[in-house]
């Protein structure tokens, strides 16, 4: 599959069960939802309305189009296993990006749908049903919310911009120094640090001009793959937290609103993790 027609009728029909899919999630937003944990630590979790916006959104996209791969976030836990990203067509699919917002009736949260031909993703859509924010991407044509353009800021100093985190990694004591270190770096060094729990809708903000940068460690390939696109059609840099390619199977996300941004924010952490930190900073650390 290459041709342009294809991946518009991917496109289209990507979109209409996105819709599709929001309106399911509206009708039960409120409602109590049988949780379940997908992890020890009761960070990661699902309920059935994440299995069933996947299975719906899946089982119609194979019927279509038979023979394209799927790389889905409850498939992909129920098997256990990293999935192969091949130059086959590919779906990328996280069916509720923010699924502990959606338990708490926190209107954060992310349908995402990314479709990519030869490790390219074509294009990204990511609709928030609670807000109707519909975003979307396509490689070389642009990015938009709602029909309106999306651009990233302007800004090129760290300083002035409104950085995004998520620090839920910090559970786990081998990721709580560094955590902590650059959130603290994060807050002296910018105007203000967020976070709200889905990293689709974080980088999504950026694209809008909203906030210049986002770090999150440890998220996987359908948190970020439809929002890659849209940042990148908007003017913004994702990359390794190396500052090299980011790796979407295994993705260590700076985020920003152009690269220079990206670099700062690296450079940042770094004098963070040699750096020498307050008493208050340190008892955290060693918490």
């Amino acid at each position: 599959m290459s041709s342009e027609s294809e991946i518009n009728e991917c496109y289209e029909e990507a979109e209409r069960l996105v819709l599709a899919a929001g309106k399911l999630i509206v009708e039960v937003f409120e409602s109590e939802k049988l949780v379940e944990q997908k992890d020890d630590d009761g960070v990661d979790l699902v309920t059935e309305y994440d299995r069933k916006v996947e299975e719906m959104i899946v089982n119609n996209l194979n019927r279509k189009f038979p023979g394209h791969r799927f790389i889905g976030e409850e498939e992909t836990a129920k098997a256990n296993t990293i999935p192969e990203f091949t130059e086959a067509p590919t779906w990328i699919i996280d069916p509720i990006d923010g699924t502990t917002n959606f338990v708490h009736c926190f209107p954060n949260i992310g349908i995402c749908v990314a479709f990519s031909v030869k490790k390219i993703i074509e294009f990204g859509i990511i609709y928030n049903p609670i807000t109707k924010q519909l975003f979307t991407g396509r490689k070389g044509k642009g990015s938009w919310v709602n029909g309106k353009r999306l651009r990233t800021s302007t800004k090129q100093d760290l300083s002035k911009c409104l950085v995004g985190m998520e620090p839920w990694i910090a559970k786990d004591k081998n990721y709580r120094p560094s955590v902590y270190r650059r959130m603290d770096a994060v807050i002296q060094s910018t105007r203000g640090l967020r976070v709200i729990g889905t990293a689709a809708l974080m980088l999504c903000y950026i694209a809008m001009g909203a906030i210049e940068a986002y770090h999150v460690e440890s998220v996987s390939a359908w948190d970020v793959a439809a929002a890659k696109v849209i940042l990148e059609e908007a003017g913004g840099v994702i990359i390794d937290i190396s500052g090299g390619e980011l790796d979407l199977m295994q993705p260590k996300v700076i985020a920003a609103c152009n690269r220079s941004i990206a670099d700062q924010l690296i450079q940042l952490f770094d004098t963070a993790s040699s750096g020498s930190s307050d008493s208050t900073m340190e008892a955290l650390v060693r918490s």
